[in-house]
């Protein structure tokens, strides 16, 4: 039941419209001017009002403004009786915020339809009112499962960067920098090298398909084959009957991994890699390429060509062959390994850097080395993207080269 207020100082037109009102169901209140009308519109909830135009005192107008400037929880829909057909006077009343006119002497009829009319206004009203809540409510569950899950997200990108525990290692006659730049919280692109002997360490760079969490959450699963330093918890390290370590061969390593993926690993997803190890005293390096662009050597003189054969990426086809790449650096030479998140970086147009692009980038940098040539590097990518977020996870490896070959 909807509660009507009436106003007219006429206590007799009062009367009249109580009268039609409470016949048709309505809780009927009546004030004899506005100012009575206002004090039981700050008490009572008040859905509708029929209220005179012409009063001593606060008249129509007056307390439509009144009536719209109170702190009410709904709408109140509200009708002026006024014997004024002037549209000026019309639009005066609509300005101010009346909803609908009755024309003295009111007919029944009419009242009951216009009644109506302001119902299914003030039913609209709270339908939208109630599912505005809802979004609101609905807004500020999600907005709070947001800020979890991002708070979460920022650890799981804390935990994910710790897989990689040194950005740069000095092995004497050889050294390794990494970099790991995901697009996101977290990506699935991961580097790393980890030791194997006196003369020998590895290196890997992967980058699994997709971007996001199972991309993450599947990066540090890989990773916990690659980063032991015994057999017991490195895939790609053996141990001979003396006790000693030696490097498995990564395209056995590979195979393996393949292997994983298709039978033990229920996923969709897949990843490219380079899996190799390096011999510090003859500057031998040997490599299987899964899918993962050709990597850069870079002589000396600071010329640059790229090499490799391709390969499979890891986790598609089974028994997918792979092989051993071998190259021997020189004293100054050096490798750079590299997502496809570098070559595919965007110009911040249609363009990409490609293969040229980078070779242009490593010749620029050619005297850099270490931190200092991913520093640069970085730069000069942000800068090929004009500043903006880059679209794929970034990473890589530089393999650095600096003692005497002792062959």
């Amino acid at each position: 039941m909807n509660n009507v207020l009436v106003v007219d100082d006429s206590r007799a037109q009062r009367r009249i419209l109580s009268s039609y009102l409470g016949r048709w169901g309505y809780a009927v209140f009546e004030a004899a001017s506005g100012e009575e009308a206002i004090a039981i519109c700050r008490r009572e909830p008040i859905d509708l009002v029929v209220s005179d135009w012409m009063m001593p005192g606060m008249n129509g107008l007056e307390f439509c403004q009144a009536f719209r400037q109170l702190d009410r929880a709904h709408y109140g829909y509200f009708i002026l009786l006024t014997s004024k057909s002037d549209k000026a006077e019309v639009a005066q009343g609509l300005d101010v915020g009346a909803d609908d006119f009755l024309t003295k002497p009111v007919a029944g009829d009419e009242l009951l339809a216009r009644i109506r009319a302001g119902e299914r206004i003030l039913r609209m009203e709270r339908e939208l009112t109630e599912k505005n809540r809802l979004v609101s409510s609905t807004l500020t569950e999600i907005s709070a499962l947001y800020d979890s899950l991002d708070r979460d997200l920022v650890e799981a990108r804390k935990m994910q960067q710790s897989l990689v525990r040194e950005r740069f290692h000095d092995f004497q006659t050889a050294q390794v920098s990494l970099l790991l730049r995901p697009c996101g919280h977290v990506g699935g692109d991961l580097v790393g090298f980890f030791p194997i002997n006196e003369r020998q360490f590895g290196i890997f760079a992967l980058d699994v398909s997709g971007h996001g969490i199972a991309s993450a959450l599947m990066t540090a699963r890989l990773a916990a084959y690659l980063t032991g330093s015994t057999p017991e918890q490195n895939l790609a390290i053996r141990s001979d009957p003396q006790g000693g370590f030696y490097p498995a061969n990564p395209s056995e390593v590979a195979a393996t991994l393949n292997r994983l993926m298709l039978e033990e690993m229920e996923t969709d997803l897949y990843f490219t890699m380079i899996l190799g190890h390096f011999d510090r005293m003859s500057g031998e390096f040997v490599m299987a390429q899964c899918g993962h662009p050709n990597p850069v050597f870079q002589s000396k003189d600071g010329t640059v060509s790229f090499f490799g054969d391709g390969g499979m990426p890891v986790g598609l086809i089974p028994n997918a062959p792979y092989e051993d790449v071998r190259l021997t650096l020189g004293p100054g030479e050096r490798i750079l390994i590299f997502s496809d998140g570098v070559t595919e970086c965007p110009d911040g147009g249609e363009g990409m850097l490609g293969e040229e692009g980078l070779a242009e980038m490593c010749r620029k940098v050619a005297k850099e080395s270490g931190n200092a040539f991913f520093d640069t590097f970085l730069w000069d990518l942000n800068d090929y993207n004009k500043d903006k977020d880059f679209p794929d996870d970034i990473s890589a490896i530089l393999l650095e080269y600096s003692a005497q070959n002792t062959r």
